[in-house]
């Protein structure tokens, strides 16, 4: 077993797959952010510094290495002699970066199923919340280059195990497919068939692109069964969590907020912190706008899973058009919002702390980073959840 969970760590295996799918590094490239070694690349990419020469039979790694500024990330060339895959697995990447959850979740809501919707939020939060803070209590590190060519730079100083891309991708495709199940009339096979196939692309898009070892994808996507199975006998509770008291909102914002603020510290600045009070937020801003929606009686509130299933309605033009509206408005007003609660939350937190304005590292800081992303991030999703489905009325596209 021992042996089993090495060969799948191997960065070798992630190379090797790279190759078959026609990526190389460039001809002339030259030694990677581990060309030291395994133990000293990889302390190196983390914002480490070996100092094993002065501490020769102390003991473990953590008696050899020392808090230091966090390097720039290494930025690698290389030769796609397959473009097919080079754009199909950059594309399934995106499909767990902000850029999908802020299209996707809110599309879910405005065009979907607003139960699905609540539901796929809390698990999604839930289950990212503990993929994040599994890597940096595990810190294992990411795929050592060379041999694999890393192709993203924002998150190579983050730790790899598990994968929160696939515990997004296997949370949002399974989690859907449970939901819509007692609720929807449609082959189960063909469900499953997509589930798979999307969790698959995106797993497979983390090897291609150099982030993760086969260990990290594996580890991620069983973690996220467990808590799936963990989770799944309290999910009817968790639907009617929002309607249980007046007071609900405050837990909704102090708990995340405490959680973001206490979030585990890494040795280097890593924007795994970001990421995670981001993720928190966004939850909490959905979760506040469904409770608004109910409280105030905004709209109508969506039918609980019933015995009978209902037909999903055919896909005619005038759907396709009605959704693609109700999406750019709802996307233009969401980054709207976005861009002010960011621009606004800074000003005030750089003044608060007298900082010169457009400092980014400044940004880094634990006392700036969490509130600014809290309040844009919660206020993008009180936007959606809320304001967007009354502008949608006002406009006559519902």
């Amino acid at each position: 077993m021992a042996e089993l969970l090495r060969s799948l760590q191997d960065s070798q295996l992630v190379a090797r797959f790279q190759r078959r799918c026609g990526l190389f590094p460039a001809p002339d490239e030259g030694p990677g952010e581990n060309a030291l070694g395994p133990a000293e690349g990889s302390a190196r990419m983390l914002g480490l510094e070996h100092l094993a020469a002065n501490h020769k039979g102390t003991g473990g790694p953590a008696n050899g290495l020392r808090r230091v500024a966090a390097p720039q990330a290494y930025v690698q060339k290389y030769v796609v002699k397959n473009y097919f895959y080079y754009y199909l697995f950059r594309f399934s990447a995106a499909m767990g970066q902000e850029v999908f959850y802020i299209t996707f979740l809110p599309f879910t809501h405005w065009n979907i199923d607003t139960y699905l919707s609540k539901r796929l939020v809390i698990v999604w939060v839930l289950v990212m919340y503990i993929g994040q803070v599994a890597k940096d209590i595990l810190k294992w590190p990411r795929p050592l280059s060379p041999p694999v060519v890393k192709l993203e730079k924002r998150v190579i100083m983050e730790y790899g195990m598990p994968s929160t891309h696939a515990m997004a991708a296997t949370t949002i495709s399974f989690t859907l497919l449970i939901s819509s199940m007692d609720r929807y009339q449609y082959p189960f096979v063909l469900g499953l068939m997509l589930a798979v196939l999307f969790s698959t692309l995106v797993c497979l898009s983390r090897l291609y692109t150099g982030m993760h070892t086969v260990l990290d994808v594996l580890g991620g996507v069983l973690m996220t069964a467990v808590l799936i199975v963990l989770t799944y006998p309290a999910w009817t509770l968790i639907d009617c969590l929002d309607l249980a008291s007046p007071l609900f909102p405050v837990c909704a914002i102090v708990v995340p907020f405490f959680l973001s603020y206490n979030y585990p510290m890494s040795e280097c600045y890593s924007p795994t912190r970001a990421d995670t009070t981001t993720i928190l937020a966004s939850g909490a801003g959905m979760i506040i706008g469904f409770w608004i929606n109910h409280f105030f009686q905004l709209v109508s509130e969506p039918a609980e899973s019933l015995p009978v299933v209902q037909n999903i309605p055919p896909l005619t033009v005038d759907i396709l058009v009605l959704s693609l509206a109700r999406f750019v408005v709802g996307i233009t007003l969401t980054l709207l919002v976005r861009q002010l609660a960011r621009t606004l939350s800074l000003q005030v937190l750089y003044s608060w702390f007298k900082v010169v304005t457009r400092n980014k590292e400044a940004r880094q800081r634990l006392e700036i980073e969490v509130p600014y992303k809290f309040v844009t991030y919660t206020s993008v999703g009180i936007c959606a959840t809320t304001f967007v489905p009354m502008l949608h009325r006002f406009l006559g596209l519902l």
